[in-house]
Formats: C-alpha cells, sequence, structure tokens
C-alpha cells in the first residue's frame, strides 16, 4: 500500500505543472504589445471620419530651475563697532536715500573725540609758543648780526681788537642756530597740530558712522539685528533691495550652456504665480561649479505684483529639434492602462496599441505603435468603443 502512495503522489504533482503551463500559454495569447494589431470585432463602416497621423519637428525645452533675487542688494554693516541702540525699520519697509536705519552707541566715540579736541587745543598751543620762540630768536639773530658786522668793521679800521671780533662773531653763530633750533621747533608743532587735526577729523567720521543710513531708495528685505545686540564691521544689520527690480538666478546644465547668451530673449516660468514671462539674459557666469558642474545664468525680470525676491522660478532654454508623431487626443481609446486607436488598413479597421509621451497642445506625443502615415478613425460622439 505504501509503495502505491509513493507513485501516485509524483504523478499528481507531474500532472498539476502540465496543468499550470497549458493555461499560462492560453491566457497569454490575449497580451497586446506596442504596435501589435487586433482586429476590430465590430462592422465599422469605411465612410468614418478619420485624421491622419503626422510627423512633425518639434523643440525640446530645457528647465533651468532658478531663484528669483533682487538685481542689486545692500548688505548694510556697520563701520564701527559699538551696542546697537535703535533700529528704526523693519522687513518690509520702504526706504530713501539718507534715512536713519540704525542707531549704535556714541558714548566712547564722544570721549575720543573730545581727547582729539583737547589734543588739537594743546598742540595748537605749543605751535603758538615756539612762533613766539622763533620771533625771539630771530630778534636775537638780527642784533647779533649787526653787533658782528659793526665790530668788524671796527676790526678793519684798528678800533677793535681781534679778541672782540671773536666774540661777535661767536654771539652771531650762536643766534643763528638759536634761531634755526626755533624754526624747526615751530616745524614740529605744526606737523603736531596737523595730526591734532586729522585725529578730530577721524573721531568725528567715526562719530558719524554710529548714525546708518540707506544708501540708496529700496525696501528692506531683512532685518538682522536688535536693540542691544553687537555690531561690528563684517557683520551684516540689514538687507535692503535697492530700485534695480528682480531677476531670476539659474543653474544651467554645462552641456546645454552653450544654447545661452547673453543678450538673447529666453522665457522665465513663475508656477507661483501661474505666469510665463519674457526675460532678458543679463549675466553668464563664465565657470562651472565644480559639485553640480552647472553654470550660473542670470535673466532679467519684469515688474510683476506678488513676486517677491526668494521665489521659485525656471528659465526655459530650446536646445534641440526632434521629429515626433503626432495624433490628436481626442481619437485614443483609453481601456484601463492601455492606448488604444482605430487604424485603417486594406482589411478594414483594426485596433491598435500605442503608447504615448508629451502633449503638444492638442496633439499627443506616440512613442510606439505607429510610424506617422496612418490613416486613423475618429471616434464618434457617444461612441466610447
Amino acid at each position: 500500500m505504501k509503495n502505491k502512495n509513493w507513485i501516485i503522489i509524483p504523478v499528481i504533482i507531474c500532472f498539476v505543472i502540465i496543468a499550470a503551463i497549458v493555461s499560462f500559454l492560453i491566457y497569454s495569447k490575449d497580451a497586446i504589445s506596442p504596435g501589435v494589431t487586433v482586429p476590430d470585432k465590430t462592422s465599422v463602416a469605411c465612410t468614418a471620419k478619420t485624421v491622419q497621423a503626422e510627423i512633425a519637428t518639434v523643440t525640446e525645452w530645457y528647465d533651468a530651475v532658478g531663484t528669483v533675487q533682487p538685481s542689486t542688494q545692500a548688505r548694510i554693516e556697520a563701520q564701527v563697532s559699538g551696542q546697537v541702540n535703535a533700529v528704526r525699520v523693519n522687513a518690509g519697509d520702504e526706504v530713501i536715500a539718507g534715512q536713519l536705519l540704525v542707531i549704535l552707541d556714541d558714548l566712547l566715540l564722544q570721549s575720543r573725540l573730545s581727547q582729539a579736541r583737547q589734543s588739537l587745543k594743546t598742540s595748537v598751543s605749543g605751535m603758538e609758543q615756539a612762533r613766539q620762540a622763533v620771533h625771539a630768536a630771530e630778534a636775537a639773530f638780527m642784533e647779533a648780526e649787526s653787533a658782528y658786522d659793526r665790530i668788524k668793521n671796527f676790526f678793519d679800521a684798528k678800533a677793535a681788537t681781534e679778541q672782540d671780533l671773536e666774540q661777535a662773531r661767536s654771539r652771531f653763530l650762536q643766534a643763528k642756530a638759536e634761531l634755526k633750533r626755533s624754526e624747526d621747533g615751530l616745524s614740529g608743532t605744526m606737523a603736531a597740530v596737523r595730526m591734532a587735526e586729522e585725529m578730530v577729523s577721524e573721531a568725528q567720521i567715526a562719530l558719524g558712522y554710529t548714525k546708518i543710513t540707506a544708501p540708496s531708495d529700496g525696501e528692506v528685505l531683512k532685518r538682522l539685528v536688535d536693540p542691544g545686540d553687537l555690531a561690528m564691521p563684517g557683520k551684516p544689520l540689514l538687507l535692503l533691495r535697492t530700485t534695480g527690480g528682480l531677476r531670476l538666478e539659474a543653474h544651467v546644465r554645462e552641456g546645454i550652456v552653450s544654447k545661452v547668451r547673453p543678450g538673447s530673449m529666453l522665457r522665465v516660468a513663475l508656477p507661483a504665480l501661474q505666469q510665463t514671462v519674457d526675460s532678458l539674459v543679463a549675466e553668464l557666469i563664465p565657470y562651472a561649479d565644480a559639485r553640480t558642474r552647472t553654470f550660473l545664468v542670470k535673466a532679467t525680470l519684469p515688474d510683476l505684483p506678488g513676486l517677491y525676491p526668494g521665489m521659485y522660478g525656471k528659465l526655459v532654454i530650446p536646445y534641440k529639434d526632434i521629429d515626433l508623431v503626432l495624433i490628436p487626443k481626442e481619437i485614443i481609446d483609453q481601456v484601463g492602462q492601455l492606448e488604444l486607436v482605430m487604424v485603417k488598413t486594406p482589411d478594414g479597421w483594426q485596433r491598435r496599441y500605442i503608447k504615448t509621451g508629451h502633449i503638444y497642445g492638442d496633439k499627443v506625443e506616440v512613442l510606439s505603435g505607429l510610424s506617422g502615415d496612418e490613416t486613423l478613425k475618429v471616434k464618434e460622439p457617444g461612441n466610447d468603443e
């Protein structure tokens, strides 16, 4: 009995496998591949309305992703260090040239200005003393020179001794040297006065930097500090968009950057505004990013309501022409995931499976199933076959 069971079980298994293979072969005959035609089981009049599949040349477009940025913007920074006392504007405020934006603490700079002024006052006093010394030295020199000339004449007339002449000459040379020292001292004090004046001017300029104003008309994009923060050179306080409009900064891959030229007109798509506008390519940075292999392209944008810096945009670039098979969208029968059309053949109308691609207006690209010279049947109104 056991031997019979061992024989029956393998026979049953083989029968099941054979049945599965036969079923697969039978049902797989109904699968349709692109381009394979299936005879239409219904009678179709040969006078049905038809259209012709066509081969058309279309332009392929590349969308370079970019960001809307101000054409000109200013980073407002402090030129001196100090605590922020007040910020007079907020993000979104319109400003005019010269308008006060930020006030810094100026106590330290006021003290430096006071010291510089005191130093200038001392230097001026020293210069006046040096000038008086020069006047005194000039008078002494003139007196010594006159006495030396007089004694020299007496000596030539045998009315004065050689000792008298030497003493007069010595006093003359001493007076001359003293005059030279006085003049040099005056020059030094005058230089000190000029230096003190420069220090006062520098202190006044530094004090003026505590009141930061707008360099031109524009709009505040970002406020980066609050009262109490420490401002220092190199640390931005505000980001200001000046009156230069907006532009799209897009990154274009290196393979098609040759299609972009400064001064050319391209289209820019702004999905947030649901608009596509003409744009002038203002600048192409001739240096590729080593990580992304893209070039930075800057294209100007018109003044549009609702358009702000930081918004998303696409620079639309035509880069090649290709031949496509196009047919009207309305003649396609959608059966589940299958796309079918009726093709006219010498034997009558036949249903053909196709695969479609991009849509171009009221027509659609056929990737496979048609060659472009077929006559196709237009679906009758109310007929969904």
